[in-house]
C-alpha cells in the first residue's frame, strides 16, 4: 500500500502541475481585472481541437500541433476579451462573467457541430521510455508536465519582477487607481494579460491532451472546473497559490482514484473544495500573502 501511495503521489504531482497552469491562467485574469473569465476553459478547448484537426487532416508532428493549440487558444481568448470584458465597464464584474458564460455556450456548441463525435484522438509523445526511480515509475509525458510547469512559473515570476510589462501588471493588480494616474495603459495591459493567460492555458491543455491521447467536447468544462478549484484551494489572485493548489488537487485526485474509484475521486475533489472554502477561504497561499501585505502597509 505504501508503494501505491508513493506512486500515486508522483503521478498526482505531475498532473497537478498541469492543473496549476490552468489555475495560473484564471489567477492572472482575476488578479489583474478582478473579474472571472468563465470561457477560459472553452478557449483552451478550441485550441486543442484545432491541433487535433490539424493532426488528423495532415498527419503533422507534435510541434505544428502545439503551435495550432497555442494559436487557437490565444485567438479565441482575444475574441472573448473583446466581447465580454473590453466592451463592458470595469465595475460590472457580474455582467462580464455572465457574458463569458454565454460565450462558453457558443464555443461549446460550435465544437459540437463541427466535431459531432464523442471522442477524438490526439497525438502523444511516442518513443519516450518509462522512467524508473527505484520501484517508482514516471511516465515521460508526466515529466514533461513537471518540467514545463516549473519553467513557466519561473519565467513568469522573473517577467513580473524584471520587465516593464510585469511592473505595469503588478501595479494594476495592487493599485488600479495608482496605475491609471501613473500613465499605465490599462486596456493594453488587460488585453495582454488575457493573451498571456490563454497561452499558459493552451500549453497546459496541450500537455494534458497529449498525456491522455484523446479529447472530447467536454474538455472545456473539465479545464474550467479543475482550474477554478485549484485556484480556490491555492488562494485567489496568488500565482504561487495557483501552483500549490494544482499540486494538492492532483495528489488528492490520484490517490482518491486509486483507493476509492472514479466516483470517489469526484466526491473527494468537491469535499476538498468545500473544506478549502470553509477552513481556508483565503487559500493555502492567500492568507500568508495577505498578511505580508498588511504588515508592509503597517510599516509604511
Amino acid at each position: 500500500m505504501l508503494l501505491d501511495l508513493v506512486q500515486n503521489t508522483v503521478d498526482g504531482l505531475a498532473v497537478g502541475a498541469a492543473y496549476g497552469l490552468l489555475a495560473l491562467g484564471f489567477t492572472l485574469i482575476f488578479g489583474v481585472m478582478r473579474r472571472l473569465n468563465i470561457a477560459f476553459g472553452p478557449s483552451i478547448m478550441i485550441g486543442i481541437f484545432a491541433g487535433a484537426w490539424l493532426h488528423a487532416e495532415w498527419s503533422v508532428g507534435m510541434v505544428p500541433v502545439f503551435l495550432a493549440v497555442l494559436a487557437g487558444a490565444v485567438i479565441t481568448a482575444a475574441y472573448v476579451e473583446r466581447i465580454s470584458f473590453a466592451a463592458i465597464r470595469g465595475d460590472a464584474a457580474l455582467a462580464s462573467m455572465a457574458s463569458s458564460f454565454a460565450i462558453w455556450m457558443q464555443l461549446e456548441e460550435a465544437v459540437a457541430r463541427v466535431f459531432p463525435g464523442r471522442t477524438y484522438g490526439f497525438p502523444t509523445f511516442d518513443g519516450m521510455p518509462m522512467i524508473e526511480i527505484g520501484p517508482v515509475l514516471l511516465r515521460p509525458e508526466y515529466l514533461v508536465m513537471l518540467v514545463t510547469a516549473a519553467a513557466l512559473v519561473a519565467a513568469l515570476q522573473w517577467g513580473l519582477a524584471h520587465t516593464r510589462f510585469g511592473l505595469e501588471l503588478r501595479t494594476l493588480a495592487d493599485r488600479p487607481e495608482a496605475a491609471r494616474v501613473s500613465g499605465v495603459n490599462v486596456a493594453r495591459v488587460a488585453f495582454l494579460t488575457f493573451l498571456l493567460a490563454a497561452a499558459i492555458g493552451g500549453i497546459a491543455g496541450f500537455l494534458i491532451a497529449a498525456a491522455d491521447g484523446q479529447i472530447t467536447p467536454k474538455i472545456g468544462l473539465w479545464a474550467t472546473i479543475k482550474g477554478l478549484i485549484a485556484m480556490v484551494i491555492g488562494g485567489l489572485g496568488s500565482l504561487r497559490g495557483a501552483l500549490i493548489g494544482g499540486l494538492v488537487l492532483g495528489v488528492v485526485e490520484a490517490n482518491a482514484q486509486w483507493f476509492l474509484g472514479a466516483a470517489g475521486r469526484e466526491m473527494t475533489t468537491y469535499a476538498l473544495l468545500f473544506l478549502a472554502l470553509v477552513l481556508l477561504p483565503a487559500g493555502l497561499a492567500g492568507r500568508t500573502e495577505a498578511g505580508a501585505r498588511a504588515e508592509a502597509e503597517r510599516r509604511l
